[in-house]
């Protein structure tokens, strides 16, 4: 499993953040849920720290951001207390995008595309979704009533409806049951929109293209 994970982090990376996916909706309804949410939490940012360090990008940042969050998501689920969730999403937003960039460097680096750099496509677009829903919890928090939704219009909405919500966004699905209502918010969602479309328009159909043109007998 070591060695995989040096041989190909991102499709490590892929694989947890996928499985994140199926997993935090049970963490959500309690308190062991809510602890063991900053634990997986946690797990996550120790591989983006490793997808990171097999990429172009400086290990020595994404330390430098991975290691307070990992402290803040520590005290979250001692606490557990949400308190200081602004603080550590925030943290991981910046943490998030650091690493897609580093990620999207290695993927443009050359034209050969190796095994590793076709699973990088999926660990970006997740490691993307996953830094705007941070942001969207980092606005929450300073702008309640921000996003709204179906089920429980004024409440604030969930982890797992803002990481709903920024996947339906980049993906240009607009499902539209989880929606911004504050200006500033909508301006985050178009940001977010316009990150999906050029991601697509420039990485994807770059690395499809070297695909298509790769000699028959390379590995």
């Amino acid at each position: 499993m070591a060695s995989l994970a040096r041989r190909q982090p991102s499709a490590i990376l892929l694989v947890a953040q996928l499985l994140a996916v199926l997993v935090y909706p049970a963490m959500e309804g309690s308190d062991l849920g809510r602890a063991l949410f900053s634990v997986f939490g946690i797990a996550i940012l120790g591989l983006v720290v490793l997808a990171v360090r097999s990429s172009p990008g400086l290990t020595w940042v994404s330390l430098l951001l991975a290691l307070p969050a990992t402290v803040l998501l520590l005290i979250q689920a001692i606490t557990d207390s949400d308190d200081l969730l602004p603080y550590s999403s925030a943290l991981e937003a910046v943490l998030y995008f650091y690493a897609a960039g580093a990620l999207i460097a290695y993927m443009l680096a050359d034209h050969v595309i190796t095994k590793d750099e076709l699973f990088a496509v999926g660990a970006t677009f997740t490691l993307v979704a996953w830094a705007f829903a941070f942001v969207y919890t980092v606005y929450q928090a300073i702008e309640p009533a921000s996003f709204t939704a179906g089920v429980d219009p004024d409440a604030d909405r969930s982890w797992m409806e803002l990481l709903f919500l920024s996947f339906t966004t980049l993906s240009s699905t607009g499902l539209s049951d989880v929606v911004p209502v504050k200006p500033f918010a909508r301006g985050l969602v178009m940001l977010e929109m316009l990150a999906g479309l050029g991601y697509v328009a420039m990485v994807v159909s770059r690395l499809v293209g070297l695909l298509v043109m790769r000699p028959p007998d390379a590995d």
